[in-house]
């Protein structure tokens, strides 16, 4: 195709030039063009317009008849004979003209005229180029015959031969000269092919009758090589001189295609401003406006210092109107969300999404979900679509980490916990990670928060967040070795971590709390505050064991192996454990008892459950509630209590508003006991919502209640107080 659109240029630019456009290279064009100095090997500065000597012609001055004519109408007076006066008149060979027009090559036949014209200005082309006298030096006529074929090294040979034969024979200067400007060209083709650019603007400054209209290729191919360079405003030179003086359509059309995938959108439209209207009021750059104006706003989508015209703007919004392809929805999504337009950008994006759906089309919604503060849209969005890229991954994990981090925790499907899980260990993530640890600690489970923030520290040692947050899980934990660890591991580098420990957290309400803890450790009856909790985990829950034994009653009196007993003999023993008040040694007869079937397996759930929760173990308790179908009473009692447990362990870590939510999702199963009601008054206290605290401590004071009389009543004494 590149071959086609060279000749079509070729063809243009000789018609051009046989109706007597003389095309000569500007002086602004080939500056700083590097050549060869005389008789050295070193490289200077000069311009293409500085011929070699051989191919400098002198002028022929001739009189028109008709121009005397013209003058002798004027006077009256009769014309004399026309006299031609020539000074140092040039013999032009002409018989390349001939072959060329024998050929049928019409190309050729135009760009050698245009040559001709350049060298020799006066001169004016035969009207039928087969009418050429035939050279009567045969070899001669073969010579040019192989010349006319591009078979330049034939033609040094045939001359080689010659001069062998006929030492006193010179072959003519016009065809050498011909000669090496075709090798030279050839050379300059092959080194642009080669991507030598430097060679390409070397041969461009010893060959300057290349680069005319008549040869665009050329002119295209040197202008390539500036850009390659670094030197673009030649470039741009180039292309603005071809613009300025050709006058062929298409290569005009292709010179600005050219130019525009090598120039930037300023220096573009530079050469946009020389665009021509014809005669019939369209311009000539409209066939390729379309793909201009995509072509700039993919630009600007790259670079947010450049401004995009807004007429290119609304063109590609026309062509998503109309063609509705992904690609334009895309550029104009981009160019948007670059400038930080996010409600112009995200219609374009759901376009592209709709029509095509494809990695940059959901990244880009993505990051607009993340500004508006969705990361949860944002995670199913880039989920598919995570490695196809390393910025489509730092999307989807920017996504996991702000959801996790949202305040209060979002109630998470134990798919999407376990796909972010698995992504974060594959990608060592250390901010995912991290908000899995706060994640895990405001489930209440801060064993595996330890875990995550552990893990954290093992792929990044010195991020402080991950350290910090493995203090606050040690310290819920009530390791004081380890929270005595982190301390010293990070002496001196971070306030915080220091003060780790340093005060009571539960602040006014422990009377409240006491009573909560002491109220809960009797009950026997709860569940999880949410299916998807074992999803937080860092590795597995063991599984069920699946040992079978007889049926019958068990002693749990001495220690047993719960593995040794059928699963109806483990339940048996778990529920003997709990009755003597082992909770522990029950976990494991409720794990054994899980192989069974039906309700042993729903007893055995339930248990296991009962059992974590009497031993403080809120997370694993809600991991063993997952385990099989729990009946619809037991598990809206157990998630009353665990949902109360909850909120007891968010207000001793003094997240005040997490309290208050899951104080009113308790709400939704069960009424709220006086303990929780008094734990919600001083949420609302420190929360500055003293109006609504005052009120509870008010109804909780009428029912007798001492601690919140108490309650109001230092809150009466600070409101006096500050009147």
């Amino acid at each position: 195709m590149k071959s086609i659109l060279v000749a079509l240029v070729i063809v243009s630019a000789g018609a051009a030039s046989v109706a007597g456009v003389s095309f000569g290279v500007p002086d602004g064009l080939v500056k700083g063009l590097p050549r060869l100095g005389a008789g050295t090997d070193g490289v200077t500065t000069g311009s293409l317009d500085e011929a070699p000597a051989s191919l400098t012609k002198q002028p022929r001055v001739e009189i028109a008849q008709a121009q005397q004519t013209e003058q002798a109408a004027g006077t009256g007076t009769e014309p004399t004979p026309v006299v031609e006066v020539t000074q140092n008149k040039p013999v032009v060979d002409e018989s390349a003209l001939r072959y060329f027009a024998a050929r049928g090559d019409t190309a050729r036949l135009n760009a050698e005229i245009a040559r001709l014209r350049a060298l020799y200005p006066t001169w004016t082309p035969p009207e039928n180029p087969l009418a050429v006298p035939v050279n009567e030096d045969r070899q001669l006529e073969e010579m040019w015959a192989l010349y006319a074929q591009s078979r330049y090294a034939d033609v040094r040979a045939a001359i080689a031969r010659r001069q062998q034969d006929d030492p006193q024979w010179t072959p003519p200067a016009d065809l050498v000269e011909r000669l090496d400007v075709a090798e030279k060209r050839a050379e300059l083709v092959a080194a642009s092919n080669a991507g030598r650019s430097e060679d390409v603007v070397r041969l461009g400054a010893e060959t300057p009758s290349l680069l005319t209209c008549s040869d665009a290729d050329v002119l295209w191919r040197v202008a390539e090589a500036f850009v390659k360079t670094e030197r673009v405003q030649r470039a741009k030179d180039a292309y603005g001189y071809m613009l300025d003086n050709c006058s062929d359509g298409p290569i005009r059309v292709a010179t600005v295609q050219k130019a525009s995938t090598l120039l930037g959108y300023a220096d573009m439209q530079d050469l946009i401003a020389r665009e021509r209207t014809g005669a019939d009021g369209v311009k000539e750059f409209d066939t390729i406006r379309n793909d201009l104006a995509r072509r700039f706003v993919g630009e600007g989508d790259e670079d947010a210092a450049i401004t995009v015209a807004p007429a290119y703007l609304k063109l590609v919004e026309k062509l998503v109107t109309d063609e509705g392809l992904a690609s334009d929805a895309l550029l104009l999504g981009w160019y948007h969300l670059r400038r930080e337009q996010n409600a112009l950008a995200e219609p374009f994006f759901r376009k592209a999404r709709a029509v095509e759906d494809s990695a940059s089309a959901s990244q880009g919604l993505a990051l607009i979900l993340l500004a508006r503060k969705m990361p949860g849209e944002a995670e199913e969005v880039m989920y598919a679509w995570r490695t196809t890229s390393d910025q489509a991954m730092q999307t989807y994990l920017a996504a996991t980490a702000n959801l996790l981090a949202l305040d209060p925790p979002p109630k998470l499907d134990a798919k999407v916990l376990g796909r972010i899980a698995q992504v974060t260990l594959e990608e060592k993530h250390p901010q995912t990670g991290e908000q899995f640890g706060w994640y895990a600690l405001a489930m209440d489970q801060p064993g595996t928060a330890e875990e995550w923030f552990s893990q954290v520290l093992a792929w990044k040692a010195d991020y402080e967040p991950a350290a910090y947050g493995l203090g606050v899980a040690r310290l819920r934990l009530e390791d004081r070795a380890g929270l005595a660890a982190v301390k010293q591991a990070w002496a001196g580098r971070s306030e915080r971590i220091a003060l780790l420990g340093e005060r009571d957290t539960s602040g006014d309400a422990a009377p409240a709390l006491r009573d909560r803890q002491a109220r809960t450790a009797r009950t026997e009856r709860r569940v999880p505050v949410r299916e998807v909790v074992e999803e937080v985990a860092l590795t597995p829950q063991r599984g069920a064991r699946t040992a079978r034994r007889t049926d019958g009653a068990v002693d749990c009196r001495s220690t047993r192996d719960p593995g040794r007993l059928s699963a109806a003999g483990a339940l048996s023993l778990g529920w003997c454990l709990m009755e003597i008040n082992r909770p522990l040694e029950a976990v494991q007869a409720f794990e054994a008892a899980l192989a069974g079937e039906g309700r042993t397996r729903s007893d055995a759930a339930y248990g296991q459950s009962l059992a974590y929760l009497r031993a403080g173990l809120t997370s694993d308790a809600a991991v063993s509630a997952t385990k099989a179908r729990l009946e619809q009473g037991r598990a809206a009692e157990l998630q009353t209590a665990i949902l109360g447990d909850r909120a007891v362990s968010s207000f001793r870590a003094q997240r005040y508003r997490e309290t208050l939510v899951f104080l009113d999702q308790r709400r939704q199963f069960h009424a709220e006991p006086a303990d929780l009601m008094v734990l919600r008054a001083y949420a609302y206290k420190n929360l500055g919502m003293r109006v609504d605290a005052m009120r509870l401590f008010e109804a909780l004071g009428e029912t007798g209640r001492q601690d919140a009389i108490r309650a109001l009543a230092e809150m009466r004494r600070e409101r006096d107080g500050r009147k």
